[in-house]
């Protein structure tokens, strides 16, 4: 049966994924799943999404479910999916900042939003997946969403309007727990590794932050280094699953693997250093206060996810872990990340009680296409 199915492509922050209404897509889940796989080419064993609309990469095979909520003004539900390219998994475990802020703009577009006003528009976003709120300053101009502007984010190479995302009370988004063990640093056994010292923080996002030098690594190390160093990625890929373990996300390395690729991420960091970025840009340690790498789905992110960024600025500003260590100050204000694509700005705001009020950032979005999908089932 072909089923014909409204879709919008839509770019949000440096990644880029499919958007649907929640009535657009069929009720039973497994039917729901199989028309979302389909859209997507997924499963592809040649990796390349070729039969679908998927980017062949994790940050461009990414999908974003939205349905207006009635009970409060200007509030939809979002559901984020990552749609795995080479088996039929879609990982709904944990949320993607950078999609998010394409969420406010495609439920304006889409007529979801009660109230529009100009300069912005409140919008209220309840993440699913994490039981968690988000709200979104969405540009608007002639009561339409303002996509154009002059700001620039690294990894994207034309500039758009400015979008504020306040991720509220982001602290357990997945654990129910800021630090999940109780502890600012613990040790993970790993074969590949031995023994290695780790922060386990849950802000948006589950992370596990480690040293660079632990594993061998300066910190500065671009995609084309970490990709193709097999032994390397394996290594990270077991303390990531070690650490998916240790949060009660999975009984063993094959369940992390399988069952649960996307959450926790894993992040290697090191102290605030010169390196060239992948847009060939020269970055001084002077413009940055630490250096981040993450890895998205076994590879290293291209830039760097916002989920991330929140989780590290969160856990710079709780003495004790590994990032507050790397860290010669911790801002009031913001906390300038140097990753692979250049710098992200995020804030966020801890008690002393290590409770996590809000992370902020500022992203663009745009709207690339809309129209249908079609699909067999």
């Amino acid at each position: 049966m072909l089923l014909k199915v409204p879709c919008t492509v839509m770019r949000g922050g440096t990644s880029k994924g499919l958007f649907f209404k929640k009535d657009d897509l069929p009720i039973d889940k497994y039917l729901r799943d199989k028309v979302i796989l389909k859209a997507f080419g997924s499963p592809d064993p040649y990796e390349r999404q070729i039969d679908g609309l998927g980017g062949a990469t994790s940050t461009t095979s990414k999908l974003a479910i939205i349905e207006k909520r009635n009970d409060e003004m200007n509030s939809v539900n979002y559901t984020f999916g990552q749609v795995d390219i080479k088996t039929s998994f879609i990982d709904m475990n944990g949320n993607c900042g950078n999609l998010s802020s394409a969420v406010g703009p495609f439920a304006i577009d889409n007529g979801m939003v009660d109230q529009v006003e100009e300069p912005y528009t409140k919008v209220n976003i309840y993440n699913t997946n994490t039981g968690k709120n988000i709200v979104a300053f969405v540009p608007i101009k002639d009561g339409h969403t303002q996509y154009e502007g002059t700001f620039y984010i690294s990894g994207v190479p034309n500039p758009g309007s400015k979008i504020q995302l306040d991720f509220m009370d982001p602290g357990g988004a997945i654990t129910g727990n800021l630090l999940p063990t109780g502890k600012t640093k613990e040790f993970l056994q790993t074969k590949s590794a031995g023994e290695i010292e780790v922060s386990l923080v849950d802000a948006t996002n589950p992370l596990v932050f480690i040293r660079a030098k632990d594993i061998g690594l300066i910190g500065t190390e671009l995609p084309n280094e970490i990709d193709k160093n097999t032994k390397l990625l394996d290594t990270l890929l077991e303390i990531r699953a070690a650490a998916a373990i240790k949060l009660n996300l999975a009984k063993n390395l094959e369940d992390a693997n399988r069952y649960s690729p996307a959450v926790p991420k894993m992040c290697f960091i090191s102290e605030a250093q010169d390196y060239r970025s992948t847009e060939n840009n020269n970055i001084r340690k002077d413009e940055i206060d630490i250096v981040a790498r993450m890895l998205s789905m076994g590879k290293l992110h291209p830039t760097f996810a916002i989920s991330g960024g929140i989780c590290l600025a969160v856990a710079a500003k709780i003495k004790g872990t590994i990032v507050s260590d790397q860290l010669k100050h911790v801002s009031e204000d913001l906390i300038k990340i140097g990753h692979c694509g250049g710098i992200m700005e995020v804030s966020a705001e801890v008690t002393k009680e290590k409770i996590a009020l809000r992370g902020t950032v500022f992203r663009t979005a745009r709207c690339l296409m809309t129209g249908f999908t079609y699909v067999s089932v």
